[in-house]
């Protein structure tokens, strides 16, 4: 018997009557949200968001079903107790109805049976195969638990008892469990998105989805803009002809951009205009193939503030909603708060309950512009979480920009390089490898044949011969220190030392500062201990007192190589690898206005600094040894660079490799194949969180307003009232620490829990360095 109830929940709510399911409880406006309306409505936006590659149906049904198990009376009656009486209500798992419902009419397609797996892991994500298979098997075998909420949920659905199987993709091969293995990732995205979307249209009337915005207009606004702003500088400081060759340069990628769907390389050495080049092409191929959006990847945070902002004062209208969504937040929002930080969260488990706002603030990448960092973008394609892959479904028919592609990390690139052929053989993906340093991608085995890469510029060599604007010079030895170094650089007026690691960046801002220099403006730092907007700041201020011709010294990690525009006269890099350097050195004599022979970058090998074999690839570093240094080739040699990477990948070749300096992911490429997702979520993180820990950081020399909106923020995310605005915010405010120094810094109460495994940093913070590293 469907529930009988006539009472009223607090705050004036609807009263549920006799013959009605109810799927949540009364938003602001005193409305419960119908269980067929829910049901029915997901179906229909998971058919939607599913239909670019042809799994509109299956996408539909899975949506459709996904809740059936809250049509048990325990579920119903706990759901009406909670909201009535404000107290809560454990209820019951309701994922195994709707599992149980799919895997019964799969039975006639067993390539979709790895499907009921979206239902049962709708809310905690997605199981191993072997888990769900499981359970289906058991709920075949005695389904009692499920009939309740089976026939309760008929009752007012009658359709859910058809039986039928939904289409499979016309382009699936069963024989392929890889190809298998992400439609049930694409389809858990549309349904999780769906799911998600349907209930904060419920909660937040209005507010739940963008409006459309078509690349045509968006690529016609980029290009005058564009022209503005060159027309702006030229008008400031002269043509040069520099311009000239970036607009030569950009005009044959708009050119490029009428072929067809597919991998694109962008080979452009630095200060050609990559970044503007990859945009333009990006917008014009996908207003000339009809695509939907675009997302830039990019390596470090750094890279997307300064990119987003460029790309904002492109393409974002005047007034109305903004175009272009930047978003790397760090925070894990379904993560269960506890006393230490996750660095786990589902890894083969059901984890804790997340705050139901929480789940509907996280970003789900609805705009046409997204400006993202790698991170992101394949925590997105391979995360196992809701939260993490709410956003996948938003790639299909899209062009994803993989900048600084070198930065990939090699342990990895197996599963990614198979992911990203996935993405553009079936999903309608074009993928533009974007880099000065290109790595030999096709000599590894997911590109090895049958995916052809297409040059966006047809032959680059004459533009790294015309913008070679530094000479090498090499130092090593048991006399080179970072004392020495720092020594010799702030014999310059201006330059730029970047080093391996945070300890060693802020012991040469320490030495350049020495006893009685501690407000000297010139000495700048930066590091990822910094805050999003202090690192903002310190770059804008570098930038202006170079135009400006100041004194100025900067030292920085590893961040500054990529997409920083600043323009030094003399450079220092500690050894590290050949694309590292040259990445570095793009910084140096950046606009070419110095001759290439007075503009030097030094690279040089401290014997009291970071080694390299501690941050890089011990089989690059070993590549590397016996190319590039004194008395042989310079990081910027093309040719010898290609040998390079063939040697590093081949040293790291081998599937069952236990050493992860030994191989390129094999072994998780095995495990996708398994569908063992939590595995996979668990071994694609590209940052070790031993390594790289967020924490909210409000400074203390923040302006007023910009601190009420940092507080405001943390307010909202503490009270877990958050929207995907709060995440925008706090993005500005986060600062990276060791995992070690958080537990610590837990422990001494420095930092105080927001939510999730998120913390505040309430300790000390330099005004130029950030978060002090320990002694």
């Amino acid at each position: 018997m469907l529930v009988s109830k006539e009472l009223d929940a607090l705050g004036g709510s609807m009263p549920v009557h006799e013959g009605r399911l109810v799927a949540h409880s009364p938003g602001h406006l005193g409305n419960w949200h119908w269980y067929e309306d829910h049901a029915r409505g997901t179906g229909e936006l998971a058919c939607r968001f599913a239909e670019p590659w042809g799994g509109g149906d299956l996408a539909y049904r899975l949506g459709r079903d996904h809740d059936t198990g809250k049509g048990a009376c325990a579920w119903q009656e706990g759901l009406i107790e909670e909201a009535t009486t404000g107290r809560k209500v454990r209820r019951p798992s309701h994922n195994d109805a709707g599992t149980f419902l799919f895997g019964r009419a799969a039975e006639q397609v067993p390539v979709l049976l790895p499907c009921a797996g979206v239902i049962e892991g709708h809310h905690t994500g997605l199981s191993a195969w072997l888990e769900v298979r499981l359970r289906l098997k058991a709920l075949m075998a005695d389904s009692s638990e499920v009939d309740e909420a089976i026939h309760r949920v008929a009752a007012v659905m009658p359709e859910i008892l058809d039986g039928s199987c939904p289409a499979v993709p016309d382009w699936l091969d069963p024989r392929d469990k890889v190809a298998v293995e992400m439609l049930v990732r694409m389809t858990y995205s549309a349904v999780v998105d769906a799911d998600r979307l349907d209930t904060a249209a419920h909660f937040r009337p209005g507010t739940h989805i963008r409006p459309h915005v078509g690349m045509d207009e968006l690529s016609e606004r980029y290009e005058a803009r564009r022209q503005e702003a060159i027309g702006e500088r030229q008008r400031s400081r002269g043509a040069s002809w520099l311009d000239k060759l970036r607009e030569n340069v950009y005009q044959e990628a708009l050119e490029a951009a009428a072929g067809k769907p597919g991998v694109y390389r962008l080979h452009l050495p630095t200060g050609a205009g990559k970044t503007f080049t990859g945009g333009g092409f990006a917008l014009r191929h996908a207003s000339l193939h009809g695509l939907r959006r675009v997302i830039v990847a990019v390596p470090f945070i750094s890279i997307t503030e300064q990119n987003a902002a460029e790309y904002r004062s492109l393409l974002d209208p005047e007034q109305g909603p903004p175009v272009v969504l930047e978003h790397h937040s760090a925070v894990n929002v379904e993560a269960p708060q506890s006393a230490t930080p996750s660095t786990n969260v589902r890894h083969g488990q059901k984890g804790g309950q997340p705050n139901r706002w929480a789940k509907l603030g996280t970003e789900n990448w609805d705009a046409p512009f997204i400006v993202t960092t790698t991170v992101r973008l394949i925590e997105t394609i391979f995360g196992n979480t809701p939260w993490a892959t709410r956003r996948l479904h938003r790639l299909a028919n899209s062009v994803i920009v993989l900048d600084e592609v070198q930065a990939l990390p090699d342990r990895l690139l197996t599963p990614i390089l198979s992911g990203l052929r996935e993405l553009v053989e079936h999903y309608g993906v074009t993928l533009v490898l974007s880099s000065a340093t290109q790595p030999e991608l096709a000599a590894l085995n997911p590109w090895r044949s049958g995916l052809p890469q297409r040059d966006v510029v047809a032959d680059p060599t004459p533009l790294f011969e015309q913008l070679r604007r530094v000479r090498y010079e090499w130092r090593t030895g048991p006399g080179v220190t970072l004392a020495n170094i720092a020594a010799e650089a702030a014999e310059h007026d201006q330059a730029l030392v970047v080093v391996n690691g945070t300890k060693d960046a802020s012991r040469i801002h320490r030495i350049w500062l020495g006893t009685n220099r501690d407000e000297d403006p010139g000495i700048l730092h930066l590091s990822t201990r910094m805050t999003g907007s202090h690192r903002r700041e310190t770059i804008q201020a570098t930038k202006q007192r170079l135009e400006k011709g100041l004194e100025t010294l900067l030292v920085s990690t590893s961040l500054i190589e990529a997409g920083v525009n600043l323009d030094f006269p003399r450079g220092y890099r500690a050894r590290s690898t050949p694309e590292s350097e040259q990445q570095a050195a793009g910084r140096i004599n950046r606009e070419g206005k110095r001759p290439a022979n007075d503009s030097i970058m030094t690279i040089f090998d401290p014997q009291d600094g970071l080694k390299p074999e501690m941050v890089y690839n011990t089989c690059a570093i070993a590549a590397a040894s016996c190319r590039f240094g004194d008395g042989l080739a310079d990081p910027d040699n093309l040719d010898v660079l290609r040998s390079y990477y063939q040697h590093r990948y081949r040293l790291q070749a081998g599937q069952h490799s236990k050493d992860p300096n030994g191989a390129t992911g094999e072994v998780i490429e095995a495990l996708r194949a398994k569908l063992h997702y939590p595995e996979v979520a668990h071994r694609m993180r590209m940052i070790d969180n031993e390594h790289s820990v967020a924490v909210v950081v409000i400074r203390p020399h923040l302006e007023e307003e910009a601190r009420q909106a940092a507080q405001k923020a943390v307010d909202q995310l503490r009270c877990g009232l958050p929207t995907p605005a709060t995440y925008r915010v706090l993005q500005e405010h986060m600062a990276s620490i060791p995992k070690r120094e958080l537990e610590l810094a837990i422990n001494t109460g420095h930092t105080i829990a927001i939510a999730g495994d998120l913390q505040q940093w309430v300790g000390s913070y330099h005004y130029q360095r950030g978060i002090e590293p320990p002694a």
